[in-house]
């Protein structure tokens, strides 16, 4: 069995100034993918799945139980994560079906009910063994954190952790969600004021969105979570989309396997540039 919480990955990652790579479940293939992609470069990863795409399938229970179950089956560690949950419901759900980490994000709250709402959620995921991921957001931002321009300020950052009890913080320092160009520019120089002040491993979210030499630059500076997603969407759509260029094709498994294969290649290469 080699499902793991987040906290020991990260801690060890942070001690060694490497990345800890998530990648996002949508579909089972992407987390077959993304756990086969880890054993090729041994490397541990984080499966993440997203509120968005528990309102996809209709429901958590079945994404969930059966990415923990290819997490256990794997030979490398493996964290099966809830990212950006905004319902504290769905955090609680989520604890009860065995995740062992959850991203609670309050980012668009006022601070001082960010602060309580993210406490409470740490106390009940405390107590029943998980790790809590939550993100610093901008008041009334539109995209909180990742709203353009947005930066995360170290005095805020450390003050938020302390008072919420968070395991790990995502930091506003230049990426932004779903970007399908790779020309995100990040603050290094912030990244490792953040990280200096801050007593819990940071995580970047928006990582499709910023080229490889800046993603392996941001570990180097301080960065330990990197969260990419559209990227590895679109590594399995173009491998689907050329196997669909045979008029015949109707079997799924003849282009969604294709789309795997092409996810854990890319999963692999990712794994071993920054970790």
């Amino acid at each position: 069995m080699t499902l793991v919480g987040l906290t020991p990955l990260l801690a060890e990652a942070r001690a060694e100034r490497r990345g800890v790579v998530a990648m996002n479940v949508i579909q089972l293939e992407l987390a077959e993918a993304i756990v086969a992609g880890a054993e090729a470069a041994g490397r541990p990863v984080v499966l993440q799945i997203s509120e968005n795409t528990v309102a996809y399938h209709g429901a958590l229970r079945p994404i969930a139980l059966a990415s923990l179950a290819i997490a256990e089956a794997g030979s490398v560690d493996v964290c099966v994560h809830l990212d950006h949950a905004v319902s504290v419901e769905l955090v609680h759900e989520a604890v009860a079906l065995g995740l062992p980490s959850v991203m609670f994000d309050a980012s668009r709250l006022p601070y001082d009910d960010n602060v309580a709402a993210t406490a409470a959620v740490v106390r009940h995921c405390h107590a029943a063994g998980a790790d809590v991921e939550a993100e610093l957001g901008e008041v009334g931002g539109k995209d909180g954190v990742h709203a353009p321009g947005v930066r995360t300020r170290p005095d805020d950052a450390a003050a938020y952790v302390g008072a919420t009890g968070v395991d790990a913080l995502a930091v506003a320092v230049g990426s932004s969600h779903a970007m399908t160009t790779r020309d995100a520019v990040l603050d290094d120089g912030l990244i490792a004021r953040l990280a200096e002040a801050v007593a819990v491993p940071l995580v970047l979210h928006g990582s499709s969105g910023v080229p490889e030499d800046g993603l392996v630059s941001a570990v180097a500076a301080g960065i330990t979570k990197v969260n990419i997603a559209t990227h590895l969407n679109g590594a399995l759509t173009a491998a689907v989309r050329a196997a669909l260029s045979d008029p015949a094709l109707t079997d799924p498994r003849a282009y969604l396997g294709p789309g795997r294969d092409a996810v854990a290649a890319e999963v692999a290469r990712l794994l071993t540039l920054l970790g």
